[in-house]
């Protein structure tokens, strides 16, 4: 058999493609919003997320979904430390904090994460010299606008290239500030600020955002750009997720993030073996 691809991020061996499993503990969510915001009812999806081979789980306590409100700093702490800590204390898994304020990262890697991932690539005042001194792994994300905002009528000449001199630029930005490029993961952000041709050209053209050879994580789940593709409602996108997952990970990319992670962590194994057989 031959041994597992690993993705090395500092101190963190993480199997490839893996899987990055979501659990937002917030009311609004665009996909799972509501259900998870009992602390107990999430820990038992984390612990069901990594038996069914979640590599590392996201979890985010501010919705970032097209017109999302913002949240407070003390509202998010309330909603994502308990989670991680109890998630930290039972679970055998990576976890990730999905946020973009200073201090939520610092005290969410003290409670016990191990990743940040970021929709606004470390542009919050104070966020850049606060990933850079907690030396841990950074997913960079590509936002046009705001989630407010962002969906209105986005312009691009180019999508594809416009998306990756910001993810590369980006990049040069924390790497200039003193964050080791061994720790930074992009994101191209399907579904922030794009139409869903957007979406779609950047799909089909993900070897291409591979900025200064950073590894790739794509979050398509369930996005409404696979609901426009099939005329599926939201929680009908099983199918049309895990397709784009695959299409992704057949374009080399290293982390998928998804609701659905058993049927995602299937269907990559079955893209993993072809990939490997195919030299």
């Amino acid at each position: 058999m031959k041994k597992k691809n690993m993705l090395r991020l500092g101190s963190l061996d993480i199997p490839v493609p893996a899987v990055m499993g979501i659990l937002n503990v917030t009311p609004d969510s665009f996909s799972d919003g509501g259900r998870f915001d009992d602390p107990h009812i999430a820990l038992r999806q984390a612990i069901t997320m990594a038996e069914d081979g979640a590599a590392i789980i996201d979890i985010g306590g501010e919705s970032t979904r097209p017109g999302a409100k913002s949240v407070g700093e003390q509202e998010e702490l309330d909603r994502v430390l308990p989670i991680i800590e109890s998630v930290r204390s039972v679970a055998d898994v990576l976890i990730s904090v999905d946020t973009s304020k200073p201090r939520v990262m610092r005290e969410a890697v003290a409670a016990g994460a191990s990743m940040i991932n970021d929709v606004l690539a470390l542009q919050a005042e104070d966020a850049l010299i606060t990933a850079a001194a907690l030396k841990v792994p950074v997913c960079l994300m590509h936002m046009r606008g705001m989630p407010r905002t962002m969906q209105v009528d986005p312009q691009y000449r180019d999508v594809v290239a416009e998306v990756s001199s910001f993810l590369a630029d980006r990049v040069d930005a924390c790497v200039a500030a003193g964050l080791d490029e061994g720790l930074i993961v992009v994101d191209p952000g399907f579904g922030f600020g794009k139409t869903h041709a957007h979406n779609v050209e950047l799909l089909a053209n993900l070897r291409q955002l591979r900025v200064r050879e950073r590894p790739l994580l794509v979050g398509i789940s369930r996005k409404s750009t696979l609901g426009a593709l099939t005329a599926r409602a939201t929680d009908e996108r099983l199918p049309g997720s895990v397709a784009a997952a695959v299409i992704a990970v057949m374009q080399g990319t290293e982390i998928i993030r998804g609701h659905d992670v058993k049927a995602t962590v299937d269907a990559l194994k079955i893209a993993q073996a072809v990939l490997e057989a195919g030299g």
